[in-house]
């Protein structure tokens, strides 16, 4: 009843948990918060120091007494007390202007394909335990084809990829359903994690993962550009020990990062295989969607074109994809709630 009370003086509120970002939309106001997944700790006295872009900056610097973590892996929650303090550090933050007296909102949130039961559960309780009076469950790639403005309630068929930092969901959408998928757990940080493997292989260079991920952002190219791109790399010496820097092109990480994305490329390939051949015609003619941040790679929309033989488009602000499509079900919540999956707690066990 009090959840209830509180609600109405609350802000309804989506939100994409992502393994690398977490962002959230408020209704009537859009998207209020982008910040990094990540969560500072004080060991001594298991206080939370910084969340997010302050949080992230200390990455791979802190003393003993301090962890800095990510309470979120493969797209699922890891460390379920962290990530419930996350969730509440930004329902507060996003409440603190309207000085409302225990923010009780209506929380939608987007999850990976493949999640178990248990995973599941572990986000609605999180959710649930840092405020929420409500939790709206969404399958990320029909939140991610939403925010795109794909017709997912239509009969024809429409696929979407949304690459993310944690997981790449591959979905084939009709009727307001998802028809064929694919869950990988290839994604933004295991290109990451590629090019540092790279830098130990082929220059004797240790990186950290934020080197690696701004190299990636900065040169790495799918396909070769009409002008080679150029960048510093910056480690550790594997043979001295001392800190060492190089000159690497596009052409270096695109060998790197080339066999993950083909992992990528081939799951596409088997999604569409396994499609009924009704929408797969409506597939050829209005072909692949790309979102999220690996949509952002030069070249990976030609690349996947050229392999599959179907035209690909990278959707609108592709980042935001996702948390905006939470904040439609939000404006439209009675004509889109077919779309969500049931709650774990009102699911009938045999």
């Amino acid at each position: 009843m009090f959840r209830n009370f509180f609600r109405k003086f609350s802000k309804d509120m989506g939100i994409d948990l992502g393994t690398a970002n977490t962002l959230v939309y408020v209704k009537d106001q859009g998207i209020v918060i982008n910040e990094p997944s990540v969560v500072a700790i004080n060991n001594r006295n298991e206080k939370i120091l910084a969340v997010g872009e302050d949080a992230k900056i200390m990455l791979g610097k802190t003393p003993g007494h301090l962890t800095v973590t990510r309470p979120l892996v493969d797209g699922v929650i890891s460390d379920f007390e962290v990530a419930e303090k996350m969730i509440k550090y930004f329902i507060e933050k996003v409440h603190r202007e309207s000085f409302t007296f225990m923010p009780r909102p209506r929380v939608v949130i987007a999850i990976p394909l493949d999640i178990t039961e248990v995973e599941r559960k572990a986000v609605e309780d999180a959710v649930l335990g840092a405020g929420a009076s409500e939790v709206l469950l969404i399958e990320e790639p029909m939140a991610a084809a939403i925010g795109a403005g794909m017709p997912i309630q239509e009969a024809s068929g429409s696929m979407i990829v949304d690459i993310g930092g944690g997981t790449s969901e591959i979905a084939v959408i009709a009727l307001g359903g998802v028809v064929s998928w694919r869950s990988l757990k290839i994604a933004g940080d295991k290109l990451d994690e590629a090019i540092i493997q790279y830098a130990r292989d082929k220059f004797n260079l240790l990186l950290g993962q934020r080197s690696a991920e701004k190299i990636k952002i900065q040169i790495a190219a799918i396909i070769p550009q009409d002008k080679p791109l150029e960048t510093l790399m910056r480690g550790r010496d594997l043979l001295s020990g001392l800190p060492r820097e190089i000159v690497v092109n596009d052409a270096n990480i695109r060998e790197a990062i080339l066999k993950p994305i083909k992992i990528i490329v081939d799951n596409i390939k088997s999604t569409v295989e396994n499609t009924p051949p009704e929408l797969v015609s409506d597939l050829y003619e209005k072909g692949i969607v790309l979102s999220g941040g690996g949509a952002l790679l030069r070249g990976l929309d030609k690349y996947i074109s050229q392999e599959t033989k179907m035209p690909v488009h990278i959707t609108d602000d592709p980042l935001t994809a996702v948390v905006r499509g939470t904040g439609k079900i939000l404006d439209d919540l009675d004509n889109l709630r077919e779309v969500l999956l049931p709650s774990t707690s009102s699911m009938k066990y045999s």
